[in-house]
Parts: structure tokens; C-alpha cells; sequence
């Protein structure tokens, strides 16, 4: 099995702490955790993806937003980069101890944040990341 991913929520999953929009969506994003943390693929998509599930809903998700068309494409280029993989749609991959560690590393010292201007969780990411990742869940 794999977890759909678009790309920024690549940055998204190293500092998830457990906090998010509604309760719905931090049970939902629990059990993507905990699917990656078992060994399951990414398969990157283009659009919403398994985390964005509980938001779909709503009158105006904004996971169908320009905003997050455009953090997925400069998270793309950045972890793709960094992985020294292209992170496009139908790209598949492990989320591995050693990436980890390489997207963490990149995350703490901003060579992958530019997806993360303007972001509502920035602060909150930012805090996890100079904490030492202390929380996250994955």
C-alpha cells in the first residue's frame, strides 16, 4: 500500500505535532503517520491527497487552492533536489530513517521552506523544527 502525498506536505509531515484543523482531520492525519512510520510508500499526487481528505468537504477547501498549487510545486523542486529525485506526480518512494533525517536537516536550516511562506503553521513548524523535532510524530 502507499499514502498519497502532494509534495509540500512532504515539509508538512516532519513537524506534524499532532495539531491541525478540526479533530477529523488530526485522526486522519494519525493514521497516515502511522502508515509511513510502517514502512508504506509515498506516491506523490498532483492535488489533494490522503491527508486532505477530511477537509474535502467543506464549502471551499482550501486544498484546492492556487496557495497550495504553489507551495506543491516549490516544495517539489526543493525536496526533489534534496533527495536528488524529481518529486512529481506518480513519483514513489520511502520515507526512510536517513531521508528523514536529510528533509529534517534541510527543514531546520530553511533550504526547504519556501513552500512554507505565508502558511498559517509556519510559526508552529518552525518552533518543532528548533525544538529538535521534539513531538513530531513521525
Amino acid at each position: 500500500m502507499t499514502v498519497r502525498l502532494r509534495a509540500h506536505h512532504l515539509l508538512c509531515l516532519l513537524t506534524y505535532v499532532g495539531k491541525g484543523y478540526s479533530p477529523a482531520f488530526t485522526a486522519n492525519y494519525d493514521k497516515m503517520v502511522k502508515r509511513l512510520a510502517g514502512g508504506e510508500d509515498v506516491l506523490v499526487v498532483h492535488g489533494p491527497d490522503d491527508i486532505c481528505v477530511p477537509l474535502l468537504d467543506e464549502p471551499e477547501p482550501h486544498c484546492l487552492g492556487e496557495s497550495a498549487a504553489a507551495r506543491d510545486q516549490l516544495a517539489a523542486r526543493d525536496v526533489g533536489e534534496l533527495l536528488r529525485q524529481p518529486v512529481a506526480a506518480g513519483a514513489r518512494f520511502s520515507l526512510d530513517a536517513a531521508r528523514l533525517a536529510a528533509m529534517r536537516q534541510a527543514f531546520a536550516t530553511g533550504r526547504t521552506r519556501e513552500a512554507c511562506r505565508g502558511c498559517e503553521w509556519s510559526d508552529l513548524c518552525s518552533a518543532v523544527a528548533v525544538a529538535g523535532y521534539t513531538g513530531a510524530r513521525l
